[in-house]
């Protein structure tokens, strides 16, 4: 069992440390700000509604069950906004619904960063399940070539966990331009607000950059430690 690893524990304790500060950060920011009312008082959808109408894009708007649950659906063209987020005038429901906005107009823009990670899409999730397989089949038969085509698969997971860091950044700098320009956020503890809220939100995607290199540094150390013992 990998858990029962010290090396394992050595590569991803402070790959968890981070992540719970992050999930931390997140859950922080948005309690915060989901009880700070925007001036505006218009709610995620009505936010969400009026920015495709300005800017001319053909999504529809949807609300889904669940906290943070928000997402764009780039094949049916359609926010998804959580309960929260949906129905809510706060400044943290404003900074989320134009954060999923970011992602629409990345679409609409062919943005080469988020056509790229969804090109991967495929190719990631079977190399997640394929790449354990192969590492731990070639470690089992002593066959460190096989070992080192499913560190290399697995290698994906990294890689996609790295694409999404410019996805991410973009659509929350987009979110803030789009909110300042059209006045929904107005002050400078609005605008606090937003950034601490989309600031909070870029982190996780980091730890989870973090989290993907130390297991891909875990198994690269354990082939290696066994093809080096095979010499």
């Amino acid at each position: 069992m990998l858990f029962l690893d010290p090396t394992y524990l050595l590569f991803m304790i402070p790959a968890f440390v981070l992540m719970l500060i992050a999930q931390g950060y997140v859950n922080g920011a948005y309690k915060k700000w989901s009880q700070v009312m925007a001036r505006s008082r218009l709610t995620g959808a009505q936010a969400a509604e009026r920015l495709i109408s300005a800017g001319g894009l053909n999504v529809d708007v949807d609300g889904v069950r669940g906290k943070l649950t928000d997402n764009y659906d780039p094949r049916q063209k359609v926010l998804h906004l959580s309960e929260g987020v949906y129905n809510s005038p706060s400044v943290a429901a404003l900074a989320i619904a134009a954060h999923e906005l970011g992602h629409a107009m990345q679409d609409q823009d062919g943005y080469f960063p988020l056509r790229l990670r969804a090109a991967m899409v495929p190719a990631v999730n079977i190399g997640s399940y394929l790449g354990w397989i192969l590492i731990f089949l070639g470690l089992l038969i002593r066959q460190t070539n096989l070992a080192w085509l499913g560190v290399l698969v697995f290698s994906g997971g990294a890689v996609f966990a790295l694409a999404t860091l410019p996805v991410e950044l973009n659509a929350s700098a987009r979110a803030k331009q789009l909110l300042t320009n059209t006045g929904m956020i107005v002050g400078e503890d609005e605008r606090k607000g937003v950034n601490n809220v989309l600031n909070a939100a870029a982190l996780t995607y980091v730890a989870g950059l973090v989290t993907a290199v130390m297991q891909l540094l875990y198994f690269v150390s354990l082939v290696g430690g066994i093809g080096g013992r095979r010499r």
